[in-house]
């Protein structure tokens, strides 16, 4: 469990003179993105200036993080990669395989009964190759993460798209998928398109209703779910330092939600504070001996339109509390504007439930500024009009709370305390009627909320805002409720007017827990079995993607044309297909089915070339497998967008898709199609995309030419002869064709590693 103190020295030891070397190099002062960046080549000492956006560059991250649902597959990569052991400090934190529905200890039982076979496998794999293990209750990976690795200046890279939480520490912490974990793992280089750099300076300071939450939700609505993509978010500025570690944890968090590879801030003095009460003074002494290469060179600050790609600036002091939504988490609107803009769109104005908690929003500070809010309510007898819960991030936060009445706070609403575990966040919620598709309105605190995301249901409209706000909302019932200006009736039909929330940044006690729950690795893992039944229906051993044959790809169908939004949930739902992510073809059922049918404009229904009806997308492209057909799948903008599942670029590949056409890709859901040896391609000419036809075979004309800059050209021969040629660009360098060929990364890994025995 302990952080590595002399893995962190090492990294401080070797900053100094590979950030004074890239300055050189680039020619004039670097941003702290530029410093990690260049501080973690995999080569010793930079050698030359990257170019943004264009160069791929070879990294040595620090530190891998897996949460349960993506370690499955991770894992179960890493043991076809033929090593003994990790080759840098890795753990798996089991938060997401526990639902939400009747209370903690409930659930954490059911969970513990029913995915015993998961938790015991990741338990053992992890205990064979030096893995620090997180078991289920523990807490949320991101806030462990935050309170036990995290710190300024390194680099993590980890199998879940909110790794940038710890951003809030300083660190550049990157969402990957798996196979990109298991290079790491296994020693090698992580590669990356060097990052672009978007400024954020923040002015003046947050006060009042308005929270860090209200940042990002400002920021994203500024720059949309695609604004960020293939770029770092710096924050800075008076605003940046006077906030807490958290609340920039929280921050960084929800750089997923705009496309941005990463966020961070500079090291500072909340930093300082929030190590020193997690019980890292080592880390905060290290860290002060190269404070100066910790944050930005100060001309970059003064001068920020010089050195960033774009620079935004917001003023705290003016920010209003926002509630972004429904749907989708760039949509946002002040609260003063709520009103007007739910009775435009006809949001339904009743709030169902207010939650709090997800990895976004689930600190010690997060919870007492909304239990403040809900204490306010109990001590003047305003009875909540809608349900309430909350998920702490971890058994050290629980336990804390529970210690200073905070949860006692709560319990006298009726609020429902949850697992310390992911929950409603990832669809892990046994919501009760559901299953009706009624209209409705929640509220929480958590980083996305794309349609079903929660609970399933298409129609329930939900909300991202503070978990303060989430208590008020809550509290009130209603979604056009402003706590700035708006009054509530007590029990006694007196009006009350809530005042702003207060909270402890940190506990002034100290944290305190009993049993954090920590599994540490045997020293010698040689002799640890790790089994898997044949018959097991949660995991199943991995068999290699067969190589290309050299051939170009001829006589392929057309699976889906998928319009508009199409999200990793979308491709690979959570919810209750968490239970088979250990297993490659029961999750496969689940491939596509909440995509968008271009043709009818319907979900899980797609035309069967073969057979002329209709048939759910699954089914039809196991049809096409059977019959040695290859196939392609067709996309909109952004596809990919959301959690960094790999799921959905191994599930079409293991059902005989052969490559994915679409206007522009979310960065990581491209390269887990890479990793995965498919053809990840985008439209030269967008308006391409309206050439497609339901019936179109596809060949590739020049894939037996398949080279670094130069597109492709594919055949859509459609149902009455005619023919386009369309032209597709892809980003594939000599390593990454290599992946295709070899029929995917890992196939080069397990080679080399043989070669090597």
């Amino acid at each position: 469990m302990a952080f590595d103190i002399e893995m962190i020295k090492k990294v401080y030891e070797n900053m100094p003179a590979r950030v004074d070397k890239a300055r050189e190099i680039v020619g004039h002062p670097l941003t702290l993105s530029e410093k990690i960046l260049y501080s973690h080549l995999w080569e010793n000492m930079p050698s030359q200036k990257f170019e943004r956006s264009k160069d791929y560059v070879d990294f040595a991250p620090d530190r891998v993080a897996c949460q349960d649902a993506t370690a499955q597959m991770a894992l179960l990569q890493f043991m076809h990669a033929g090593k003994s052991k990790v080759a840098v400090p890795t753990t798996v934190h089991c938060d997401h395989l526990i639902q939400a529905k009747v209370g903690a200890e409930k659930d954490l039982a059911v969970a513990n009964t029913q995915s015993r076979e998961v938790f015991d496998f990741l338990s053992s794999v992890s205990n064979k190759y030096g893995i620090g293990f997180w078991k289920p209750g523990a807490g949320i990976i991101h806030q462990i993460v935050l309170e036990n690795y995290a710190f300024p200046g390194g680099m993590m890279i980890g199998t879940d798209s909110h790794t940038v939480n710890a951003g809030g520490l300083g660190m550049l912490a990157i969402g990957v998928g798996g196979a990109d974990a298991v290079d790491v793992m296994s020693g090698m280089a992580w590669e990356l398109k060097f990052p672009k750099l978007i400024g954020v300076k923040l002015t003046g300071k947050l006060s009042g209703w308005t929270a860090p939450k209200d940042v990002i939700l400002k920021v994203a609505d500024i720059l949309t779910v695609k604004g960020g993509t293939g770029a770092i978010v710096e924050y800075f500025g008076e605003g940046a330092t006077s906030m807490s570690c958290t609340g920039k944890g929280t921050i960084c968090n929800m750089g997923a939600e705009i496309g941005a590879t990463t966020s961070t801030f500079g090291y500072d003095d909340s930093m300082r504070r929030y190590l020193a009460a997690t019980g890292r003074k080592d880390v905060v002494e290290a860290a002060d001996k190269v404070a100066d290469y910790l944050t930005a060179d100060a001309e970059v600050y003064a001068n920020p339109e010089k050195y960033f790609d774009e620079l935004i600036e917001i003023n705290l002091s003016e920010l209003e509390p926002h509630i972004n939504g429904p749907f989708t988490p760039d949509r946002g609107t002040p609260v003063s504007k709520m009103k007007e803009e739910a009775i435009a769109n006809e949001w339904p104005l009743k709030v169902e439930w207010g939650l709090i908690g997800s990895c976004t929003n689930s600190s010690y500070e997060d919870m007492s500024r909304a239990a403040s809010i809900v204490e306010q309510a109990v001590a003047h007898g305003i009875t909540p009009k809608a349900e309430f819960g909350i998920n702490p991030g971890s058994e050290q936060i629980r336990y804390t709370i529970e210690r200073d009445g905070i949860i006692e706070t709560f319990e006298k609403m009726g609020t429902k305390v949850f697992t310390n575990a992911c929950g409603p966040c990832i669809g892990q919620w046994d919501r009760e009627g559901a299953e009706k598709n009624e209209k409705n309105t929640i509220v929480h605190s958590f980083n996305r909320n794309f349609s079903k995301r929660a609970d399933g249901n298409p129609n329930t409209h939900a909300f991202v805002t503070s978990p303060e706000m989430v208590a008020a909302l809550a509290i009130s019932g209603r979604l056009d409720f402003n706590p700035l200006t708006d009054t509530l009736l007590n029990d006694k039909g007196e009006e009350v007017k809530l005042v702003a929330p207060t909270g402890d940044e940190l506990p002034k006690r100290g944290f305190d827990v009993d049993d954090p729950g920590y599994q540490a690795p045997a020293a010698d893992g040689s002799g640890i079995e790790v089994v898997v039944s044949p018959d097991s229906q949660r995991l199943q051993l991995l068999d290699p993607f067969q190589p290309w044959d050299g051939k170009n790809i001829t006589g392929a169908k057309l699976l889906i044309k998928a319009e508009g939004k199409c999200t990793t949930d979308h491709i690979s739902m959570a919810g209750p297909w968490l239970r088979f992510r250990g297993h490659l073809d029961n999750i496969s059922n689940n491939m596509l089915i909440g995509a968008v049918n271009f043709f009818n404009k319907e979900t899980n229904k797609v035309k069967n070339q073969l057979t002329g009806t209709y048939g759910e997308v699954p089914a039809v492209q196991r049809e096409y497998k059977a019959a040695g057909i290859p196939s392609i799948v067709v996309g909109d903008q952004n596809y990919g967008e959301g959690s960094s599942r790999e799921h959905a670029a191994m599930e079409p590949r293991h059902l005989g898709v052969r490559a994915v056409l679409v206007k522009s890709f979310a960065r990581i859901h491209e390269t887990n199609l890479k990793k995965q040896g498919m053809l990840g391609l985008t439209f030269a000419n967008e308006a391409d995309y309206d050439k497609i036809q339901e019936d179109d075979t596809i060949n590739f004309l020049d894939l037996t030419e398949f080279a670094p800059g130069k597109p492709l050209s594919l055949e859509f021969v459609h149902s009455d002869g005619s023919k386009d040629i369309i032209l597709a660009n892809h980003t594939y360098n000599d390593s990454q064709i290599a992946w295709f060929k070899a029929g995917s990364a890992l196939n080069l890994i397990a080679a080399d590693a043989e070669g090597h025995a």
